[in-house]
């Protein structure tokens, strides 16, 4: 609803916004783990940095939602980042929304939202070299929600309020965002 929408409007900087309401089943990713984007699809395309030998570290929990082709020469990684880490959230909290989402809820979390497409400018020590579709979700509100969602294995809402000054993207291309979001998930095969 455009109240909703409104509301958490007006918390963010002046500028110019496209809401995406979402479905996402996250899942907790920790830095250097098995699921690690900065260390797996990252190193692949930009190698390791070259100063410290070392990927890249989030150093930060962070859930991964969703990914798909873009085009043969793109694909779009998804990913919510909470403000405080998962384990500052309040057990009982969590176990009543994984209740509440056994019993068929899908609550609402909403985040302020960027789209980054980058690429390293050559091809040189990539080993699969293409565009990186970076749509990053901050978390407003909803840290228990997306947690409980991600120990259920289940699904819940995002209100993603993608802000098109604060993107390293083009405006076709967060406009683009509702069709490619709409693409089955699909896993990039190099």
């Amino acid at each position: 609803p455009d109240e909703v929408v409104s509301a958490f409007g007006n918390l963010l900087p002046q500028g110019e916004y496209v809401p995406l309401l979402l479905e996402v089943i996250p899942e907790l990713v920790a830095p250097h783990g098995q699921r690690d984007y900065f260390i797996h699809e990252q190193v692949d395309t930009w190698s390791v940095d070259s100063f410290w030998g070392l990927p890249e570290n989030p150093r930060s929990f962070y859930y991964r939602t969703f990914e798909t082709a873009v085009s043969a020469e793109a694909h779009l990684y998804e990913f919510v980042v909470p403000m405080v880490p998962p384990s500052w959230n309040d057990r009982e909290r969590v176990r009543r929304y994984v209740d509440l989402l056994a019993g068929g809820l899908a609550p609402t979390a909403v985040a302020l939202s960027t789209l980054d497409v980058c690429q390293p400018a050559d091809s040189r020590g990539s080993a699969d070299y293409y565009a990186h579709w970076g749509l990053t979700h901050f978390l407003l509100d909803g840290h228990h929600k997306m947690e409980a969602a991600a120990v259920a294995g289940a699904r819940v809402t995002l209100l993603a309020l993608i802000s098109i000054d604060g993107s390293l993207a083009t405006r076709d291309d967060v406009m683009r965002l509702t069709k490619v979001r709409a693409q089955r998930p699909s896993v990039r095969k190099p």
